[in-house]
């Protein structure tokens, strides 16, 4: 069966991506820094009868990233890399006049070194399967200006970048950095707690992720909103 390495996959999104590949037979290698709440995850995941290896950690950590990837090594590979750990800088959000330098170079470390670092990790895997492919979770505060949202946007803009040079230079991979919209999510709750308005699910946004793998578009950024409207 594929495999799939997916980071910050205990709830939002990461644990939306995780079911719905679940669901299609695939075998998981799950990464989050909270181990119990990781561990609840995989257990619920197995219940779809697929190999779940969960393994909590910083991606900030090489030790960490090579462990993902020798976790996958031993179910058969590397068919997906789904880079959606992420962090905000500031939770709250602030104006970048008070940004904390420490907290851009956590959102930095983690949003684009640790993603560039874990792919790093795995290319020779993926590249070794029939089909390889990353996701680079992106964000809309990467291309449209939000007051608060400066130092979360440039890790994302950043991180887009990184994923259309790396789709140029390994063209037998396909890379896509994908915005998945508004969510109702932890990671947005503490970005703006004071606005409380309803969000979609995280698995709206999983479905137009299945979509890419179903149709292999070219490389590029690609909206969850753009994908699910085409269908």
């Amino acid at each position: 069966m594929p495999v799939a390495i997916i980071t910050g996959a205990s709830k939002g999104l990461g644990r939306a991506l995780g079911a719905a590949l679940a669901g299609r037979g695939w075998d998981l290698v799950l990464d989050a820094r909270t181990a119990g709440v990781l561990e609840e995850t995989a257990a619920a995941l197995s219940a779809y009868g697929t190999r779940v290896e969960a393994l909590p950690g910083d991606v900030t950590d090489a030790g960490h990233r090579a462990e993902l990837v020798a976790a996958a090594r031993k179910l058969g590979g590397v068919d997906l890399l789904v880079n959606n750990a992420s962090a905000l800088g500031a939770e709250p959000l602030v104006r970048l006049e008070e940004l904390g330098l420490e907290g851009l170079r956590r959102a930095l470390e983690v949003n684009v070194v640790a993603a560039l670092g874990l792919v790093q990790e795995a290319l020779p895997l993926l590249r070794a399967a029939r089909a390889g492919a990353v996701v680079c979770v992106s964000s809309d505060a990467a291309a449209e200006a939000y007051e608060t949202w400066g130092g979360y946007g440039a890790s994302k803009a950043a991180l887009d970048q990184l994923s259309a040079v790396l789709g140029e230079e390994e063209p037998g991979l396909r890379v896509w950095a994908v915005d998945p919209g508004d969510m109702a999510t932890d990671l947005y709750t503490a970005a703006v707690p004071e606005d409380d308005g309803p969000r979609p699910a995280p698995d709206h946004a999983a479905s137009a992720f299945l979509r890419l793998l179903d149709e292999r578009p070219a490389g590029g950024r690609y909206t969850a909103s753009d994908l699910l409207e085409e269908r």
